[in-house]
């Protein structure tokens, strides 16, 4: 498995396409054969089986084939690290902006003096 700075890499490549999107949205709501994308997206069988090993390469998405039908299962986990890795940054970015908000309002109050 790659490192953690790659699968992210891996991750956030997989969901910068809309139609990879598309199929993330379908499968939070439950488990989908690869043949429904293909209707849903209207795109060719080959092309969703493209889309389908991205995501499986960046870990958001498994699959298993039983007989000739092969369903698609979302891997929460893997967006939830996505989604740590992004409120990190922002909680981050929310303490230095506070910071630089206190800077701001202590230094307006030296010149109002």
């Amino acid at each position: 498995m790659p490192n953690h700075s790659q699968q992210l890499d891996l991750m956030f490549h997989a969901l910068a396409d809309g139609n990879r999107r598309a199929m993330i949205d379908r499968l939070s709501k439950s488990d989908a054969k690869v043949s429904d994308f293909a209707g849903q997206l209207g795109v060719s069988l080959p092309t969703v089986l493209q889309h389908l090993s991205v995501l499986e390469e960046a870990g958001l998405v498994s699959s298993q084939k039983v007989g000739r039908v092969r369903t698609c299962t979302l891997d929460t986990q893997a967006l939830s690290r996505a989604e740590q890795w992004i409120n990190e940054r922002r909680n981050l970015w929310g303490r230095r902006l506070d910071a630089l908000g206190a800077l701001l309002e202590a230094d307006s109050g030296k010149q109002d003096t």
